[in-house]
């Protein structure tokens, strides 16, 4: 296989999603799926395209093997957060390719993943592989919105097209942690729910002019400063412990020593200062071990000269499996004081499966060989993904994109200014990913 025109060919289809504006709200990924559709039929394989509203594609594709295993999902989503133009080195729908590295809204959040699955399709096609396995590659509208219009759309209106996969390959959280010249990468196999609420402070309304003590906003505030720096209780899952535990099997006694800290509430923030890693890593791994409450959205008054009578905030909240929504309250009430009013909404549950299965072997044997010395660890992801929309179907979802870190610099951009992917990690993951797939679908001697 010629991996110089592959590296190539990955590059532009990344540049080319990119430069799309599927900025969602409103979405319109419609025009993006159908590019990705028509490189599909150019070789061969024809696709289903639905919209679940205007303007709001969704594509499945499949490539089929004897049926003599269950198929593997690569599934992805090409709608991107907003970007701020003002912020940017690059413009963010240029896909400018700079020094190296791809820029762009959607760089790492996730159209570089949705690129190197669609190549790992290609290239299995085109190599006329014998699979054992159908790869079924399903990309998505909507997902940074909840993913009603996009992956909950084809698990509730078109199931057929995916319910027979075994395993899914998804976006995931953290994707590899650099410690003491180690290299950790993550296979996620845990994800946190939802339990999003409202902090409402109740007062007395009167005229802005005649001050006093009973405004509604100040319950409100006391509260909203404890939530913000006090937080919520350590409550350490199956997943997290194993994370910190493989890491620190493979480090000196000092740093294992650091990680197993983390674990212990009487430690924890002194471990945690200990450890060399990044701020973006840190609060990630910090997010895995705790259930996290953000305060986002406020609301107060309706006039500058009358002193409102309720003031509130919006709380997104994403809670650990084994949290239930009494002991989720038990500890945001610890938290915030009895001055204040909860008002919890749905609540979306945390996933969490076991990662010993032979795909998570297969990843870790490929990863051993492209990254010799490597390690592979089980991981949570801290925010949310399609995978709760599919799970439900029995398909068992690991976040997995197989990128090497690459400095402070280089992590944590998605979602932020200045999103980018560099060349070099668009290659290693299109090959890993490549040797993932063929190996778990294919039926070698």
């Amino acid at each position: 296989m010629n991996w110089h025109q592959v590296i190539e060919e990955v590059t532009c289809l990344t540049q080319e999603l990119i430069r799309f504006d599927t900025t969602n709200p409103p979405g319109n990924e419609t025009p993006c799926i159908e590019y990705i559709a028509a490189v599909l039929r150019q070789e061969g394989i024809e696709p289903v395209v639905l919209e679940s509203a205007p303007g709001r594609g969704n594509l499945v594709a499949r490539l089929r093997g004897d049926g003599s295993l269950p198929p593997l999902l690569l599934m992805g989503h090409v709608d991107v957060v907003p970007a701020e133009a003002e912020h940017w080195r690059h413009p963010p729908f240029s896909g400018d390719l700079a020094d190296g590295t791809v820029w762009g809204r959607g760089a790492t959040d996730m159209k570089q993943m949705v690129a190197m699955e669609l190549m790992a399709l290609l290239l299995l096609k085109r190599s006329a592989t014998v699979l054992k396995r159908d790869v079924i590659l399903m990309t998505n509208a909507d997902e940074e919105t909840g993913g009603k219009l996009g992956a909950g759309f084809i698990a509730e209106e078109h199931p057929d097209l995916i319910r027979d996969a075994e395993y899914a390959i998804n976006e995931g959280g953290a994707t590899s942690i650099e410690l003491d010249g180690r290299l950790f990468f993550v296979c996620s196999t845990a994800e946190k729910g939802t339990a999003r609420f409202t902090v409402r402070g109740q007062g007395e309304p009167g005229h802005a002019s005649q001050p006093h003590a009973r405004n509604a906003i100040l319950p409100l505030s006391r509260a909203l400063v404890r939530l913000i720096e006090t937080p919520l209780p350590l409550r350490i899952t199956k997943t997290a412990a194993l994370h910190v535990e493989t890491m620190a099997q493979h480090l000196n006694g000092e740093l294992a020593a650091a990680l197993r800290g983390l674990l212990d509430p009487a430690t924890h923030d002194a471990s945690m200062a200990a450890l060399p890693l990044a701020e973006p890593v840190k609060r990630r791994l910090a997010a895995a071990l705790r259930n996290t409450a953000t305060p986002t959205i406020l609301r107060a008054g309706t006039k500058i000269n009358v002193i409102p009578a309720q003031a509130e905030c919006d709380v997104d909240c994403r809670i650990l499996p084994g949290t239930t929504l009494e002991s989720l309250t038990e500890e945001v009430r610890a938290v915030v004081g009895n001055e204040v009013e909860l008002e919890f909404g749905p609540v979306s549950p945390p996933l969490e499966s076991d990662p010993a299965s032979p795909l998570f072997e297969t990843i870790r044997m490929v990863l051993a060989e492209h990254e010799p010395g490597s390690t592979l660890v089980p991981g949570l992801i801290t925010g949310g993904t399609d995978a709760k929309r599919i799970a439900p179907l029995g398909i068992k979802v690991y976040g997995f994109v197989p990128m090497r870190y690459e400095g402070a610099s280089m992590t944590g951009l998605a979602h932020g200014h200045n999103e980018r992917i560099s060349v070099a990690n668009l290659a290693f993951g299109t090959r890993v990913l490549y040797d993932v797939v063929s190996r778990f679908c294919a039926a070698l001697p």
